[in-house]
């Protein structure tokens, strides 16, 4: 069995791409399950990230989302498992190429899971 601990992501919490691009929610996160009265994220929650300044070779390659890939097992609303800032997860450029993980500051605040 693996266990899982971290905290959660809440709407409070700051994530950008490896590149310093900002990663937000496109859609509202679990408004019903608020942490420190802001909504908690679940992996159905779509991310968007914009002002990515990657290139390769001098042409611009910029992050446009983010994956995240939750074990098994965790704290989970309406049958969706919850994000923590230690969740599993990765930046995709628009053509769907891996870039690299996202960094969250999780706002350390409200509620924890161990």
């Amino acid at each position: 069995m693996s266990t899982t601990s971290g905290t959660i992501v809440s709407a409070a919490a700051t994530l950008h791409c490896p590149h310093g691009g900002r990663a937000a929610s496109a859609a509202n996160a679990h408004a019903a399950v608020r942490l420190d009265g802001l909504p908690a994220h679940t992996a159905s929650d779509a991310f968007v990230v914009t002002g990515c300044p990657h290139t390769v070779d001098g042409v611009p390659h910029p992050c446009t989302g983010v994956r995240w890939s939750p074990q098994p097992g965790g704290v989970r609303l309406d049958g969706v498992p919850v994000l923590l800032h230690t969740t599993a997860a990765q930046c995709f450029s628009a053509a769907q190429v891996p870039q690299g993980p996202p960094v969250v500051d999780a706002a350390r605040r409200g509620a924890t899971c161990r």
